[in-house]
């Protein structure tokens, strides 16, 4: 349920309001919005038909909220979050780009591609250190050596770091180097390890399983939410379909329809998407068109002899020059980069 408060509800009458919930068995969430302040009333909503509160001091209505996924859904908040990271907002105007290679391979490679992105005007550093591959036989990462890396790279050039958690067992030393903690695209649904995540004060980069629905996605969403970590951000990044021509369809309608049905950012990942690194400026530049929040884009300074996803990595020179591109589109969509 959501718990309208009148604008002269009082903190006493607050306080009051949230205890009266609890004492029904039920957790509280507090939504604060430019105009109203919500209390979102989550578990059983059956309780509040048998025990009505909307006479409570302090309670403008209370309404159900529809939608299986709550706290993520527009119905709980109107408002787009904005997500703080190191002083770097996502979700607001400002069109955010996470670039880096696939995986973190060696010292050298990382922190000159880290070097050149934060040139031509990326954000935030990616970079894999654990890498979930479809051949048990494929480069798996380096570990925390490569977490190790990564952190080097962030003191040199200042890149908030953005890497992937695949084990709930990994999660202390991931949660201790990573400024965003990834949950891919394999893991969507993988509930223990997005519990675990939903544990954490850290953003959360949630990709889209390659054959998830937006419903199934948000309902992934809500399971880190539930646990009380609201600062999600959502990742479209190629779905399976019937075709071939590349890897994974890249759903561009999820976009609006995310933005439609969430209050959370949304960032697009061409690279994984089509798997071809001609491919990845097109539909970034579409991605923006279309309204995403930012863009995960993968590059690499030597993708010819590249560990991982060597083919659909661009070279800095081609980053730098999309990113001149970008800005243009993104001007005439009344964003900025």
């Amino acid at each position: 349920m959501i718990v309208v408060l009148r604008p002269d509800a009082t903190k006493k009458e607050i306080d009051h309001i949230i205890e009266r919930i609890k004492q029904l068995g039920l957790s509280v969430h507090i939504s604060k919005g430019k105009e109203r302040t919500i209390l979102g009333a989550i578990g059983d909503e059956s309780i509040l038909e048998e025990h009505p509160i909307d006479m409570l001091p302090g309670i403008e209505k209370v309404m159900p909220i529809l939608k299986p996924y709550k706290l993520v859904s527009r119905e709980f908040q109107k408002e787009d979050s904005i997500i703080n990271v190191d002083g770097i907002k996502i979700g607001g105007k400002q069109i955010q780009v996470i670039a880096g290679p696939c995986s973190v391979e060696t010292r050298e490679i990382l922190i000159n591609t880290a070097q050149r992105i934060k040139k031509a005007g990326a954000k935030f550093l990616r970079g894999g250190a654990f890498k979930p591959r479809t051949s048990p036989y494929a480069f798996q990462g380096l570990g925390e050596e490569g977490l190790l890396f990564l952190l080097e790279a962030k003191k040199k050039t200042g890149l908030p770091i953005v890497t992937e958690l695949l084990d709930p067992r990994d999660t202390e030393v991931v949660y201790e180097y990573a400024d965003i903690i990834q949950i891919g695209a394999r893991n969507m649904q993988n509930f223990r390890l997005l519990t675990e995540v939903g544990k954490l004060d850290k953003p959360v980069l949630l990709k889209r399983g390659l054959s998830a629905t937006i419903k199934e996605f948000l309902m992934s969403a809500e399971y880190i939410a539930s646990q009380g970590n609201r600062k999600i951000i959502l990742c479209e990044r190629g779905i399976r379909t019937f075709e071939t021509a590349v890897r994974n369809t890249l759903d561009l309608s999820a976009v609006p329809v995310l933005k439609e049905e969430t209050h959370l950012p949304v960032f697009i990942d061409p690279s994984h998407a089509v798997g071809r690194w001609d491919m990845v400026a097109p539909l970034a530049k579409a991605a923006i068109a279309v309204g995403a929040d930012g863009l995960m884009i993968e590059v690499h300074s030597d993708p010819e002899n590249a560990l991982c996803d060597g083919s659909q990595s661009l070279k800095p020179s081609k980053f730098d020059k999309l990113m001149k591109e970008l800005k243009k589109v993104a001007i005439a969509v009344g964003r900025t980069m």
